[in-house]
């Protein structure tokens, strides 16, 4: 599986990234080409159209998929993390054979709307709201940072039906893109992950019936951490491949680049840079690994799939900072992939949660104290 991955994408991918990256566009054709080879099928199982891999294989696929080019990771692992995760754990057989099959299959696209204008990362502080008429939910607010709004069939998205309620107020929603009321507006000209259409979910008196909910009512939360904790691996994955990628092109350059009459692979200063590099993407690969053997074993995972986003993010852009600097002037020009690389490098640490908040996790499970000194 991974050496289909990396041949697809040295193939198909690496000749174009550079121009759909500047074009801000996800190239329709790729992921034709991505579905007939079945790299969406993903940890979906087998009988609801995936390739029923397990978690360490998943993510050596992503890792791959993103040494070229993690925008692709993004969209691969939909199906099986932010989108399909909760499909496949809470939904009805009827919800997985009209959504989630076509989208392992890569048929269909998805979007997950968790994020919001006030709320951010606080899924339980959401302002979006719904309301019972009948048999029917009418959903009113507005996410952000919402990816896939050009290409997705439809919106995993979330609801409070009472704020003060918290987490146990929250419903998960599955809203067909063609729902009355559902609307997207799309940010353009973003510092990075450029080619995935990101913006605004809008819903406005979005009506749906009682087949449009995910799971139990009140029972979004876990919902969406089920879907969350495992975008967390894939966003790891993807940084790996990414910050590999950093470190495959800093080595190309060091070797072919001559100052002083030699390659300036030969001058301690790139050496230190590379060996701290190399030994940094190797150790986020490890703790990778680690994270998707104990998500293998049945655990949540919660520490370690915080663990794993946090210090990969934190590696990526350290690898694509020097990767820049190893190439001087060269580094800031798009015939490269570093300066790609390193603006995409700085959005890793802010999407699936902050690496603040990461932090801020892994200390309060750590020490089962809260922030305020109570316990957790």
């Amino acid at each position: 599986m991974r050496q289909l991955v990396r041949s697809f994408a040295e193939r198909e991918v690496a000749p174009r990234v550079r121009d759909y990256d500047n074009e801000e566009r996800m190239p329709r054709d790729i992921l034709d080409g991505m579905a007939r080879l079945d790299l969406f099928g993903g940890m979906v199982p087998e009988e609801w159209g995936g390739s029923g891999l397990d978690h360490v294989t998943f993510s050596a696929c992503i890792e791959e998929i993103s040494r070229v080019d993690h925008c692709l990771g993004v969209v691969m692992s939909m199906p099986s993390a932010l989108v399909g995760a909760g499909l496949l754990k809470y939904g009805t057989d009827e919800q997985r054979k009209q959504w989630l099959a076509p989208l392992a299959r890569g048929e269909i696209f998805g979007g997950a709307g968790v994020t919001e204008p006030q709320s951010g990362s606080d899924v339980a502080g959401m302002e979006t709201t719904y309301v019972r008429d009948g048999d029917e939910f009418v959903i009113n607010g507005a996410k952000t940072w919402i990816s896939n709004l050009d290409v997705a069939s439809f919106f995993v998205t979330f609801a409070t039906r009472d704020r003060s309620q918290r987490h146990a107020g929250v419903s998960a929603f599955i809203i067909p893109r063609d729902t009355p009321g559902l609307s997207v507006h799309p940010f353009k000209n973003k510092l990075g992950f450029r080619p995935i259409s990101t913006g605004e979910l809008v819903l406005d008196n979005v009506r749906v019936g009682a087949d449009a909910l995910l799971g139990e009512e009140g029972k979004g939360f876990e919902v969406a951490m089920t879907a969350v904790e495992k975008g967390r691996l894939a966003v790891a994955s993807r940084a790996v491949g990414a910050a590999q990628m950093c470190l495959d092109a800093s080595l190309r350059y060091a070797r072919e680049r001559v100052v002083g009459g030699a390659p300036i692979g030969t001058y301690q200063q790139i050496q230190k840079k590379i060996s701290d590099m190399a030994t940094e993407i190797q150790a986020a690969r490890l703790l990778n690994e680690h994270c998707a053997r104990t998500l293998d074993a049945g655990e949540r995972g919660r520490v370690e799939t915080s663990m794993a986003k946090m210090y990969a993010s934190d590696v990526f852009q350290r690898a694509a900072t020097e990767a820049v600097q190893i190439h001087g002037a060269y580094g800031v020009s798009d015939e490269f992939p570093v300066a790609r690389a390193y603006r995409d490098s700085k959005v890793f640490q802010i999407v699936e949660g902050t690496n603040e908040i990461h932090r801020k996790v892994i200390a309060r499970e750590l020490t089962g104290l809260t922030s305020k000194g109570g316990r957790s």
